[in-house]
């Protein structure tokens, strides 16, 4: 067993070990979904999450930060880490704002192609991006919704506090539980937000005109994700 450890860390310092561990993670993903819902769904569901990872890796890329390919846990997620900072919160919003878009483009696709083809294989997969996209934009940090209303203001984080006590409420999960504790922190920080403090006012000053430009659209892609989700969801049967 530590010959194997020893094995596994020793990847690190090979060229093709980034890739490895991606697409190693990836392949253990579609293997954890499969075993629930099957290979097709599964295979589906996972490619959709690759898209909205790409999406903040391009948009990284775009804006000068060195990205790491996206690495997956099975029923959790994935995510690509930042190995640059955002230096403001505009660009931590334009990252944040690539997922989500990205994501909803690829369900979109899903959608369309589901109801020229009749596929109900891709008309559930649609759901799937629509609701995990909406999901990612609730107006609170560690979600994508956080990064994005963040430059408007922290204080928009409050705003995510009873949105993900609702869901809980409406459908209790573990998952929702660490969300909680991961956002626990920027719930404080927001509590406590000066704007006149000098190190918040040279991270998050921006223009009237920029704040309104990714409220519109936020606010958009909200509305978008929730019209196409409860149609698909009731095209699916409601169930």
């Amino acid at each position: 067993m530590k010959l194997l450890l020893l094995l596994l860390s020793g990847l690190k310092y090979l060229k093709f070990s980034k890739v490895l561990l991606s697409g190693g993670t990836m392949l253990l993903s579609v293997l954890g979904y499969a075993l629930v819902f099957g290979w097709p769904y599964a295979a589906g569901f996972v490619a959709l999450i690759f898209v909205h990872e790409m999406g903040h890796y391009m948009a990284a890329r775009q804006r000068g930060l060195a990205v790491g390919a996206p690495t997956f846990i099975p029923f959790i997620g994935a995510w690509v880490e930042l190995k640059d900072m955002p230096h403001d919160a505009e660009t931590e919003a334009y990252v944040g704002l690539g997922g989500p878009f990205l994501g909803t483009v690829a369900a979109l696709c899903c959608y369309l192609v589901a109801r020229n083809e009749g596929s109900r294989l891709l008309l559930a997969l649609s759901y799937a991006g629509f609701f995990i996209n909406l999901f990612n934009l609730i107006p609170l940090s560690p979600f994508d919704g956080g990064r994005i209303t963040a430059v408007l203001s922290p204080r928009i984080w409050l705003v995510g506090v009873p949105v993900l006590a609702a869901l809980f409420f409406y459908r209790p999960s573990p998952m929702l539980i660490l969300v909680a504790v991961l956002a626990a922190p920027k719930v404080i920080q927001a509590w406590r937000y000066d704007p006149a403090a000098p190190e918040n006012q040279a991270y998050y000053a921006t223009s009237v005109a920029t704040k309104a430009g990714y409220a519109a659209v936020y606010l958009g892609l909200v509305g978008l994700l929730a019209i196409m989700a409860h149609d698909v969801h009731e095209m699916l049967g409601g169930a």
